[in-house]
């Protein structure tokens, strides 16, 4: 019998002591970290975290969504936005270029679906997509995190992924594409092997799924 987990170990913010340890562990294993208030402050730090005129590829994300960084991004005209390329684009006939156009930026923003006090990150994905950037075809890759996302263990992440993300997710999907989400690919990124590469901005603040 597995032990039941408080469904608010998921949705709350976790507290400060909880997010210095994630934190802590993020550093060791080569992540860059800053702790912000909230979305805002990301918001208006991922200005300076990001060169003008970098080829940037947002991942779908509600995190990124709701703070407003996905339009800051793809709108603001400071950057070479790949998002509006690629919807632009046929995926047939130019399946090819799309594909490399999302896996080889200058940088990838998106988020998580749980982040481990142990200092992992845990991505779910349907398709894919984002996954050879934030792996490592993107040169640099920045996440947003919201504190809720934050748990003790990698069991616990992936209870987190099934039982809660998915679920969102799913019904997030089904509205806009008329079809549910799927865990068909799991990312965890236990260390950061290359210096400066990976940077989190994990928010005292709950935000996204």
């Amino acid at each position: 019998m597995t032990t039941a987990i408080p469904t608010t170990l998921f949705t709350d913010p976790a507290p400060a002591e909880r997010l210095e340890r994630a934190a802590s562990s993020l550093t060791a294993n080569g992540f860059n970290v800053e702790i912000l208030d909230d979305a805002a402050a990301a918001r208006i730090r991922i200005i300076d975290l990001i060169p003008e005129g970098a080829s940037v590829f947002t991942a779908a994300s509600e995190t990124l969504r709701l703070s407003g960084i996905d339009e800051d991004i793809n709108t603001s005209g400071w950057y070479e936005a790949i998002k509006p390329r690629v919807l632009a684009m046929d995926r047939v006939t130019h399946a090819d270029d799309f594909r490399r156009l999302l896996a080889c930026p200058d940088v990838v923003v998106g988020s998580v679906a749980a982040l481990t006090e142990t200092g992992s990150l845990v991505v779910a994905s349907a398709s894919g997509s984002q996954l050879p950037a934030y792996a490592g075809g993107a040169a640099r890759a920045i996440w947003i995190v919201g504190a809720q996302k934050v748990v003790p263990d990698l069991s616990t992440a992936l209870r987190r992924v099934e039982d809660h993300a998915l679920p969102l997710e799913s019904a997030r999907a089904q509205a806009a594409y008329g079809q549910p989400s799927a865990i068909n690919r799991l990312l965890i990124l236990n260390a950061e092997p290359y210096p400066g590469r990976g940077t989190v901005l994990l928010l005292r603040e709950a935000i996204g799924f």
